[in-house]
């Protein structure tokens, strides 16, 4: 299995930079893990629509020239579904009949744009509150190597 994590944006802070490579150290028994860090789009103060719709294409362009064919293509988002661990695991199983690549993305700080949206075969979201994207990156890796752990009914996520 290989699981791509598509970002915008870079990990600034060490403390994130040691958790994800932590959860990643984790996952390599069960998975290769790739994370693609994308430039994100400068924004100016007070942007107007277009300039917000202009950033959110051509990051999203970024995102989507980085996907690879065959991989099940999971895209968080606020107005996405929410999954319990064990419903995120089966997900995750339920691809691994279909495809041996799972993708995520998570966009920049104005989100995803529609065409990396519906590009998507899951949106998937951690909750209605807003989380800045470094600790989203992650909350999704501890999540995916949960899911992981379930998976191979190992203990863990209890």
């Amino acid at each position: 299995m290989e699981i791509t994590i598509i970002t915008v944006g870079k990990l600034k802070e060490a403390f994130f930079r040691d958790a994800v490579s932590e959860y990643i150290k984790r996952l390599s028994r069960f998975a290769k893990c790739n994370i693609i860090e994308l430039p994100d789009e400068k924004i100016p103060d007070n942007p107007s629509e277009k300039q917000k719709q202009q950033i959110l294409e051509k990051e999203g362009n970024a995102i989507l020239a980085q996907l690879k064919e065959r991989s099940f293509f999971v895209t968080l988002c606020v107005e996405g579904k929410t999954l319990s661990s064990e419903e995120f695991a089966q997900k995750i199983a339920d691809s691994a009949m279909q495809t041996d690549r799972i993708c995520f993305a998570i966009g920049g700080s104005l989100g995803l744009s529609d065409a990396v949206k519906n590009a998507s075969q899951l949106r998937l979201s951690f909750g209605r509150m807003t989380l800045p994207h470094q600790l989203m990156r992650v909350v999704l890796c501890e999540q995916i190597y949960r899911a992981f752990k379930i998976n191979a009914n190992e203990t863990y996520h209890k």
